[in-house]
């Protein structure tokens, strides 16, 4: 609103589908409306090339083409009738007076081609009105995006008969682009990065300038030789895009958006609060009137769509901005009421459609989770020592289980390696790697003579992230402790050197994967309690523990009495009594996961 008001270009970044576009037609429906202006092309009797411009409020340039052509139709019957007259004269002396009937028909076709041909003349002098906003309610709204630098910038026609007559007067042939249709509004562009770097540059002159002279954008052209006087531009231009649009884009033209505007990077989630619910409810509304054949929502139906937007936030308290997407969750929905005959969508068309309006990466991501399914590795009893059920999400929003293996061998080489397989990325196997620190610490003995192996179990497509920190650490130490795990359980969550359980994303996801593969229970940083949201069917079939330290992921994986209490002894005596100390201030401070 204070872009609006104030005239300030703007530049957003953010994540496709969190309202660009709408918030750039927000604020054209914001400027005044009444500073809108018309615009006339005349042609120019000293240079046909270089036609002239005028400027007029909006309205009247209707009423000025309409004068000048009502003059010309004038003109134009007063030639007429005295070229009838001439005819009239000549032919009636060729007949009468000399009795050359031939002679005076071929007088009469000179005749009336030469005041046809003297006629061609006047259309010049009817001005072209390039810009029209009379009828204009609001302020103009002109999208760019991917526009060609005639379609951005101006064009002029190419004319393939240029003399004899027969050529279209210059103005004539001379239209505006999406800069001068926007004057006095709004010009959006979404991906700026992709405009040329000539387009880009233009589009400076036209920001720093507010008027840009229209040209032929074809070098090849006969509209290449015409160049007219400067036509307003005085636009907001509202530059869109992700974080790369930052990269590719000229920094000359950044720095005139940043210069005479506002750089936004758009939020994707925003605080859930009865206000904002009240808000989303009325988005369904809105898209449900502007789809035009969609049945109206029930009221159950309208809580699980916000029910969903605070899935698809991922983070506690929040709602998701993505309302692209929200928004086809509710036309797969209102589609699926409409196929069953309901006058209403119910809340059963809702998860319905939760299922069918997947994105094809989700739907790949699926149906690669239900095949591994057939090679899946079933676990071994009830207990295993070095053996973890850790959590991974694919796709988004696809949770997967993805057992972790640890085992423990005399040293090979000079010192005591950790080796890691599965398709590490950078970050995991960093996280790998910051775990041995916790295994040095917690074992209490010298890893020196020993090497260490772990294996992501079936990780084809590899592991990013440091949510399997927690998971690798249990293992590890099972596997140097020789004391078995739970295989009714599963975990996730990321490790800090000092043993603290940080936060993870996707936990919701994680949980629902763990239900699904008959897990009992399931260990998530206490910093991700608030961001479950499981589906009800899910929620009597899974224990959620929340931890805070990976002394209470050792106390709750770990079985075998003896030695399972002497390993948490040991571990109280290093912590400093982590276990009964709790997470709150261990978890004070930690960062919530992107």
């Amino acid at each position: 609103m204070r872009a609006a008001k104030q005239h300030r270009h703007v530049m957003m970044i953010g994540t496709p589908g969190t309202g660009k576009s709408m918030l750039a037609k927000a604020m054209s429906q914001l400027l005044p409306k009444e500073s809108l202006q018309d615009v006339l092309v005349y042609h120019n009797p000293d240079d046909s090339n270089e036609p002239k411009v005028r400027t007029v409020p909006a309205g009247k340039g209707d009423q000025i083409v309409e004068a000048h052509q009502e003059e010309v139709r004038k003109r134009n019957q007063m030639r007429t009738f005295l070229m009838w007259i001439v005819l009239a004269v000549v032919v009636g002396y060729a007949f009468l007076v000399e009795g050359a009937i031939l002679l005076g028909i071929l007088a009469a076709g000179i005749i009336y081609f030469a005041f046809r041909y003297s006629n061609r003349g006047s259309d010049a002098m009817i001005p072209k009105l390039l810009i029209n906003n009379a009828d204009r309610q609001t302020a103009p709204f002109e999208e760019a995006t991917g526009a060609h630098a005639g379609a951005l910038l101006g064009d002029v026609r190419h004319d393939p008969f240029q003399s004899g007559g027969m050529e279209t007067p210059a103005h004539e042939r001379v239209e505006a682009g999406a800069i001068h249709k926007s004057s006095k509004g709004v010009l959006f562009i979404d991906e700026i990065n992709t405009l040329d770097v000539r387009s880009q540059q233009h589009l400076m002159t036209a920001i720093q300038e507010g008027e840009f002279g229209i040209t032929g954008q074809s070098e090849r052209s006969s509209g290449a030789m015409v160049h007219t006087e400067p036509v307003p531009c005085d636009f907001i231009m509202v530059a869109a895009g992700n974080m790369d649009a930052m990269e590719n884009m000229h920094p000359a033209l950044r720095s005139r958006i940043k210069g005479y505007g506002y750089e936004v990077y758009m939020d994707d989630t925003i605080d859930d609060t009865p206000e904002m619910r009240r808000k989303f409810a009325r988005f369904v509304a809105q898209e449900v009137e502007r789809d035009g054949q969609l049945p109206d929502f029930t009221p159950d139906a309208v809580r699980e769509v916000i029910l969903e937007a605070k899935r698809r936030a991922g983070r506690k308290d929040h709602l998701t901005l993505e309302l692209r997407n929200l928004g086809g969750l509710v036309r797969v929905a209102g589609d699926i009421a409409r196929s069953k005959g309901n006058e209403m969508t119910e809340r059963e068309d809702v998860l319905e459609a939760k299922n069918r309006s997947r994105s094809i990466e989700q739907q790949v991501a699926d149906n690669y989770i239900e095949r591994r399914k057939d090679y899946q590795l079933e676990r071994s009893g009830d207990e295993a020592v070095g053996r973890v059920n850790g959590l991974a999400v694919m796709g988004g929003d696809s949770g997967i289980m993805m057992p972790v293996m640890a085992e423990v061998t005399p040293r090979q080489g000079e010192g005591g390696e950790i080796y890691a397989t599965g398709k590490l990325q950078e970050i995991a196997q960093e996280a790998v790697e910051n775990v041995s620190a916790i295994i040095k610490k917690y074992t209490g003995e010298s890893i020196a003579n020993k090497d260490i192996h772990i294996q992501f179990v079936q990780s084809y497509e590899g592991v990013e992230g440091d949510s399997a920190s927690i998971t690798v650490a249990t293992a590890v130490i099972s596997a140097l402790e020789d004391i078995p795990i739970a295989q009714d359980l599963a975990m996730t969550g990321s490790l800090s050197v000092r043993g603290d359980v940080l936060p993870v994303g996707g936990v919701t996801h994680k949980i629902e994967a763990a239900a699904k593969s008959g897990c009992n229970r399931v260990i998530i940083p206490k910093a991700n309690e608030q961001d479950v949201m499981i589906e009800d069917e899910y929620k009597d079939q899974i224990e959620i523990i929340p931890v805070s330290h990976i002394s209470e992921v050792l106390d709750i994986a770990l079985v075998g009495e003896p030695e399972k209490d002497s390993l948490v002894d040991r571990l109280k005596n290093i912590t400093g009594g982590a276990l009964e100390k709790g997470s709150a201030g261990a978890q004070s401070g930690s960062p919530s996961p992107q």
